[in-house]
């Protein structure tokens, strides 16, 4: 996974077949229980079509060898589906994870729940990728997704390593917008694929940002070897959340970190370190994210 680091330059500005090998690793699952009624073959084909469009394409020109894919998943729910237009009004978690050094353990770097994923397929369509013209909503919002992830994995092995492929990401959303779906457009959502990816590459966001090396590479991947030393880095990465907090009051990613990581967070550090530390770390995630306060109260414990 480190030589990632060296090939920071060479990523693509659109998505190349030259590329040495696929970045992602991707399980696919369409949820239909809400359409049950409706013949199967259409969601089938659905899923297929997308685990395809994921995997085997090289998203970018940064070699990636078979054991560094991203682990990744895309789980959709089918909220309604239309026969006579092929029309799907869907939801989408998406998440992605990666190993921690020196154990068996994966962590999470990214998890959320992208509500506005409506988009028209046919049971024998075949997914393409133009990134010079962005015709088509359901491969732009998996594009996009697949960018955001490359992007935020980089920057968990190298500061800042991601801006290239984040900024293809945010490129889909402005070139997506004219589509006339939900989720592109600019102040429309604070929530919505826009604002995440213009949040997180906001200059004054720049501490959540470094925040996601600090976290993985100094602090959980050195785990193994000095528990201690990991720690004492965690607390400098949850400092530079709050500073990320202070620095866009406005932005909801500090508050979607905390949601996806407390359970992690809360075992690194419940009875562990001084009282001190705790209670600091404590005020921190409370004043981001009150409504996870039975998570954050067991850091006093």
């Amino acid at each position: 996974m480190l030589r990632r680091f060296f090939f920071s330059t060479l990523i693509a500005l659109c998505c190349s077949c030259l590329a040495s090998a696929q970045e992602l690793n991707a399980k696919v699952m369409i949820n239909r229980q809400q359409v049950s009624n409706t013949k199967s073959g259409v969601f089938e084909a659905l899923e297929k079509a997308i685990t395809r469009f994921l995997n085997e394409r090289a998203w970018t020109q940064i070699p990636f060898r078979e054991n560094e894919r991203i682990q990744c998943s895309f789980n959709f729910t089918i909220n309604t589906y239309s026969e006579t237009d092929n029309s799907f009004r869907a939801s989408l978690l998406v998440a992605s994870n990666r190993p921690v050094w020196g154990s068996n353990y994966t962590t999470t770097i990214w998890n959320t729940n992208d509500k506005d994923c409506d988009f028209t397929f046919q049971e024998f369509d075949q997914l393409e990728w133009h990134p010079e013209q962005v015709d088509n909503n359901l491969t732009a919002l998996l594009a996009y997704w697949a960018y955001f992830i490359i992007g935020l994995d980089l920057d968990c092995m190298a500061p800042m390593g991601g801006t290239d492929v984040l900024r293809i990401a945010q490129d889909i959303c402005n070139q997506a917008d004219g589509l006339g779906y939900k989720g592109w457009k600019a102040f429309d959502d604070s929530r919505n694929r826009f604002a995440i990816v213009n949040d997180y590459l906001d200059g004054s966001m720049e501490d959540f940002r470094r925040l996601q090396y600090t976290y993985y590479r100094t602090g959980l991947d050195h785990f193994a070897e000095n528990a201690e030393q990991a720690r004492t880095a965690i607390t400098e990465a949850i400092t530079l959340l709050q500073k990320a907090r202070e620095g866009k009051s406005l932005s909801l990613l500090p508050q979607i970190f905390t949601d996806y990581k407390r359970d992690e967070i809360v075992s690194i550090f419940s009875g562990q370190g001084s009282s001190q530390d705790r209670e600091k770390i404590y005020d921190i995630l409370f004043r981001i994210n009150p409504s996870q306060n039975n998570y954050w109260e067991k850091l006093k414990q």
